[in-house]
């Protein structure tokens, strides 16, 4: 009897046919399909409005509002502590900003660029910093606009560029722990942030390793004399007008990696490598107490920086849009999206739909490849028609994350697949606002640097490849 049988024992409780039971579905599949690429509904509304469908469908099952009250509430419940962490991931962000411990690392990462090896060190040093900053975005509005200038004036191949930065950005925006997307599928299927980032390194690796060979061999015959950038000489005089570079810096970084070797708790751990990071912020780069509170809720600003010599108004655009970022604040859209997912989830499962769905899934499919196979494709086709990662995460997450603990496989496995599958496709499907950007930043369009961001298309190759022989697949430890 379930828990809505309990509150209520003498209300019949009808247990929904598979037509009512895909009625939800159907719901979001239309909703994400024409909401957010025709209508441009904002996402909250996105999820909320195929809700409503499912409250009416458990309204007619026999289910009372405090039944689907309940059942969010249990969902969000659940996910407390990795909510914590989607929160405590802004705050880190603000306070390395501030101090400078994200810039020095990034300072130093920016001048690996090498002409010789053009394609590969696009890849390579938009990779590192987009690792370091947890937005691709911001790698490829940055140290990837530097990389397209270089290639263009060397008269190099602007697709292949534009691939391999395009690939390099969304390497970080997989495995950096200040990503919102990789946070983002660790807590909606409830994994340990630094086991989902280990486990995605088996097929994340790989397929790196495949584009760099591409890459290497694509700039063999390429090789030009070094030219000199403007925009990086412009950011390396404002990186160093603003901070005081300092070995010191490296203590937060030091905290969050030494304490995660250790397995300590990860929310407690990014507080104390913030509150580390704001008193180095005070005491090495001179800002006031005030200064680095602000930007631990609401991010670091460049307005911030009142020293001689540098005028925050005549900053460079790739600075700004470099370190203005971070902050709790910059979490509460992606926590909004996910409580919303939430609400969705809570009254699917609260009325026996997702459970009928998955009965019917299991009995068509029997294997782990099968279902890691069957994730990957409700991943891309989410992808496809809302073109939006987060949506693809979250509704596949809910979709799947029952049938994963039904085979005894552990929810790295699915939250590794919901980033091959999820995160990384969605910036070579054209309409989508990830590849919008990419285009018009990189100024290549999307359908010519997509063959050359091998990356992006070939992580979900791996994934489906070693669930059918069972490679580094985790199962539940009973």
């Amino acid at each position: 009897m379930t828990e809505a049988n309990k509150s209520h024992p003498s209300k019949e409780i009808r247990r929904p046919t598979m037509f009512v039971a895909l009625l939800p579905m159907i719901a979001m599949l239309f909703f994400v399909g024409v909401g957010f690429p025709i209508l441009k509904l904002p996402i909250p509304i996105i999820l909320l409005l195929p809700s409503v469908v499912a409250a009416i469908v458990a309204y007619y099952l026999g289910y009372t509002w405090s039944d689907l009250q309940k059942a969010i509430s249990d969902k969000i419940g659940q996910s407390t502590g990795a909510l914590l962490v989607l929160v405590s991931v802004g705050m880190l962000i603000g306070s390395w900003m501030i101090s400078g411990t994200l810039p020095m690392m990034i300072y130093y990462g920016i001048q690996i660029i090498d002409t010789r090896v053009l394609y590969l060190s696009a890849f390579l040093a938009t990779a590192i910093v987009s690792v370091l900053s947890g937005t691709s975005y911001g790698a490829v509005g940055t140290i990837g606009v530097v990389v397209m200038s270089i290639a263009a004036t060397l008269q190099m191949s602007l697709p292949i560029t534009a691939g391999a930065v395009v690939a390099g950005a969304y390497f970080g925006d997989k495995l950096s722990p200040l990503s919102d997307t990789t946070v983002l599928a660790a807590a909606i299927t409830n994994t340990d942030i630094y086991e989902h980032i280990r486990h995605m390194l088996w097929t994340t690796v790989p397929a790196s390793l495949l584009g760099m060979a591409v890459y290497l061999i694509a700039g063999f015959n390429s090789s030009q004399e070094a030219v000199s950038s403007e925009l990086v000489s412009t950011m390396m005089t404002q990186f160093n007008q603003i901070y005081h570079w300092n070995i010191l810096l490296l203590l937060p970084l030091v905290i969050v990696m030494v304490g995660s070797a250790m397995k300590y708790p990860t929310a407690p751990l990014m507080f104390v490598s913030s509150v580390v990071a704001c008193l180095l912020a005070i005491f090495i780069q001179g800002f006031s107490f005030n200064d680095v509170c602000t930007a631990c809720a609401n991010g670091f600003n460049v307005n911030m920086v009142h020293k001689a010599g540098f005028d925050a108004a005549a900053a460079s655009s790739a600075v700004v849009r470099l370190l203005n970022r971070g902050g709790m604040s910059s979490m509460m859209g992606i926590l909004l999206i996910t409580y919303c997912a939430f609400v969705f989830g809570g009254i699917v499962s609260c009325t026996g739909c997702l459970e009928v769905m998955l009965e019917k899934l299991q009995t068509k499919v029997k294997t782990d490849a099968g279902i890691i196979s069957s994730t990957v494709a409700a991943s891309l086709l989410m992808s496809v028609i809302g073109g939006v990662s987060y949506l693809s995460i979250i509704v596949t997450a809910e979709l799947f994350g029952d049938v994963y603990k039904a085979r005894g496989l552990a929810s790295c496995n699915l939250s590794r697949t919901l980033e091959d599958s999820g995160t990384v496709v969605t910036a070579l499907i054209p309409w989508t606002g990830g590849a919008a950007y990419m285009a018009a930043t990189l100024g290549v369009a999307t359908i010519d640097y997509l063959p050359w961001a091998i990356m992006n298309y070939t992580g979900f190759m791996f994934a489906i490849f070693y669930a059918v022989t069972g490679i580094s697949i985790k199962k539940i430890r009973s």
